[in-house]
């Protein structure tokens, strides 16, 4: 039985009726088509043991350097390149078809290399310094033989695409004097490569990799404690409690739900796995369609990426490339957010209050107030993380901390006690659960070095800007197509770091502030998940579902539309991200998004306290669209607007009811 079965068991024993679910293995099989790092093998015996032993090692590592002290810069990124490299090549097979129940030779041998290769800065970082880094011919041997395993280390846990990416980028470093027109240059030889790439901060041990072995590591831990404790089972719980008995209740419960896991939980897909194997049958159950069922759980497992406090590893990213401070950078994506699952909601219940679609019955739910009497402490740990985070500690000492804590607040309750066996699996599931997030740091490493060496992201900056004929807008358009066609196929932190090197530059050029630039193509990145024609979080809530994906990519789109509009005001509006914020001003701006949240929805389903025809539809999606167009008094004018419509629509759906002669 799987963990989400076992979550519907339990509420059953509340009163929650058990519903039809997918079998584990199903599950499974839908995760593992669309999400590599799903891919891994089921060890048992001494094998399991063994790489479970190696797991929980690099966890007390990170563990130890976060709260006593962390090494010098190089040394930390090296270390835990060396945990997870290491760690990919005894869990993924070279081929998904190959053998799955145990390690073959070969890989324990490229497990072996890839701690020499990357043991060796640990062990003579001291000796390369003192010679500024000045490669040996052993040097080009080793970090060749680096270079080749975190390729393949990639193709095992990311994919294809982002290994090719970076390998062409190296390729371009070798061979630019080949290249066409302005992006040639003299090229670089492959001692100088290594040099760059291998021996100095600059690529594969650069600024990615190094938010991964501090912050992305320790919060990718804190979540695997928190589940441990019983965390996902509290979130369903809680949701069912508050969203469960509105109309269309399951949908609005997958949103809550989906959204609180999601902060914590940095993949689109996986999340959709864990809470869209629960929420998609309750939502079919009282009648959502398959497709519209897929898309709510993919729209609201995505945008946990986007909300604040912990959001994905890219915002710790952000904040270093900013040189900002990541609570900064949460407190502008509040707002955003919030919009966001805002248009969520009110399309959900626009379209239950359409289709006479009823929740679930009170007398099926828990109550809040047991629901935190049972398990209200788990939200100790955030608290703690969020008060920390606001007291300015940095993240690092958050996360440490808020991990110490879940294992306290644990001790509270009998079932969500954390023994031994408990914590040691917490310290094994954390570590898996950041390998794919460290090798794709790695990987892009080699496209940041790239561009720092020649110059490339220069090169692309101007080039944007010379297509889109120094004109803003345009800029924007390409960016944005660029961010979604790289997301189909990178994972989104190596699609914000791609985009964030090579496109946001030319932006901050055109006169974008930098935050905005950044958050615009972070936004897009993650939503390049929902878009179709590849949009892999669509795609696992439509296997769930048992609907048809393209259908259910083009729900979600429609479902968050706002989406797509909230980067541009990033860029004419910055006020919306709190940059520069004036109160009178920034009430305005929230209020006209609200509204224009809502008209959208009322324009996308068709009803607002009535059925809309096409004239009124065409109105609401008009207003929606213009209230997040730039200027206070197109603001206000949009605001007038949408308040005459709703009354009217309020005043027409009232005289409906009345019978003619009344």
């Amino acid at each position: 039985m799987s963990n989400s079965e076992k979550d519907v068991e339990k509420l059953s024993a509340g009163g929650v009726p058990v519903v039809e679910s997918l079998e584990e293995e199903q599950v499974q099989h839908l995760v593992e088509k669309y999400d590599t790092e799903s891919r891994y093998r089921r060890l048992t015996g001494w094998q399991g043991y063994v790489v479970s032993a190696w797991c929980i090692a690099m966890s007390l590592f990170h563990m130890y350097t976060a709260g006593i002290g962390l090494l010098p810069t190089a040394i930390q990124r090296a270390v835990h390149l060396t945990f997870a490299l290491a760690a990919v090549f005894l869990l993924y097979p070279a081929s998904p078809r190959l053998n799955r129940t145990k390690i073959p030779w070969y890989d324990w041998i490229l497990a072996a290399l890839a701690v020499v290769g990357t043991g060796y800065i640990v062990f003579f970082f001291n000796e390369i310094a003192r010679r500024g880094a000045r490669p040996l011919s052993s040097d080009v041997v080793l970090g060749v033989l680096t270079i080749a395993l975190v390729l393949e280390a990639g193709r095992r846990i990311v994919g294809k695409v982002l290994p090719t990416l970076s390998f062409l980028f190296l390729l371009y470093c070798a061979f630019g004097r080949y290249a066409p027109g302005m992006f040639m240059h003299r090229g670089y030889s492959l001692s100088r490569i290594i040099q760059h790439m291998y021996l100095t901060p600059e690529g594969l041990f650069g600024v990615a990799l190094g938010v991964s072995a501090t912050f992305v590591f320790m919060f990718i831990l804190f979540g695997a404690f928190l589940s441990r404790s019983g965390g996902a089972r509290f979130f369903n719980e809680l949701s069912l409690a508050v969203a469960g008995h509105s109309p269309g209740g399951p949908a609005k419960v997958a949103i809550v739900a989906s959204g609180l896991l999601g902060t914590i939980n940095g993949s689109s897909v996986a999340n959709v796995a864990t809470t869209g194997a629960f929420t998609i049958p309750l939502m079919k159950r009282v009648g959502y369609l398959p497709e519209y069922a897929g898309a709510v759980e993919a729209c609201a497992s995505t945008g946990g990426q986007l909300m604040p406090p912990i959001m994905g590893a890219g915002a710790f990213i952000m904040s270093e490339f900013l040189g900002i401070s990541y609570l900064r950078i949460a407190a502008a994506a509040i707002i955003p957010a919030l919009l966001y699952y805002g248009a969520l909601f009110v399309n959900v219940h626009i379209r239950a209050r359409r289709r006479g679609l009823k929740g679930l019955d009170r007398s099926e739910l828990p109550r809040v107030g047991e629901v935190f009497r049972k398990d209200g402490h788990l939200l100790i740990p955030l608290a703690v993380i969020i008060t920390m985070l606001l007291q300015k500690y940095t993240p690092l000492a958050a996360a440490y901390w808020g991990i110490v804590s879940v294992v306290v607040v644990s001790m509270f309750r009998a079932h969500t006690r954390l023994g031994i066996r408990e914590i040691l699996a917490a310290l094994d599931e954390g570590a898996r659960g950041a390998l794919g997030v460290a090798v794709a740091c790695a990987l892009v490493g080699f496209v940041v070095g790239t561009s720092s060496l020649t110059s490339l992201g220069l090169t692309i900056s101007n080039n944007i800007i010379d297509v889109a004929g120094g004109r803003l807008l345009p800029t924007l358009m390409l960016a944005m197509v660029a961010c979604l066609v790289l997301g189909m196929g990178l994972p989104t932190t190596a699609n914000y770091i791609v985009t964030s090197t090579i496109i946001a530059p030319a932006l901050i050029k055109l006169g974008v502030l930098p935050l905005s630039a950044h958050l615009f193509v972070f936004y897009f990145g993650i939503m390049a998940d929902l878009t179709p024609p590849v949009c892999l979080a669509a795609f696992t809530g439509a296997g769930i579902a048992g609907a048809d994906p393209t259908r259910t990519g083009l729900h979600a789109t429609r479902m968050v539309i706002v989406a797509y509009l909230l980067p541009y005001t990033f860029i004419y509006t910055p006020m919306i991200i709190l940059q520069q914020p004036e109160p009178v001003h920034l009430a305005i701006l929230v209020v006209a998004s609200l509204l224009g949240v809502v008209a959208l929805a009322a324009g996308g389903q068709g009803w607002m306290f009535r059925n809309l025809g096409v004239p009124s539809r065409a109105v609401a999606i008009l207003a929606g669209v213009a209230a997040f167009l730039p200027g206070t008094v197109t603001k206000v004018a949009v605001i007038a607007t949408l308040f005459a419509f709703f009354l009217v629509q309020r005043f027409m759906a009232g005289k409906e009811r009345v019978p003619l002669g009344a």
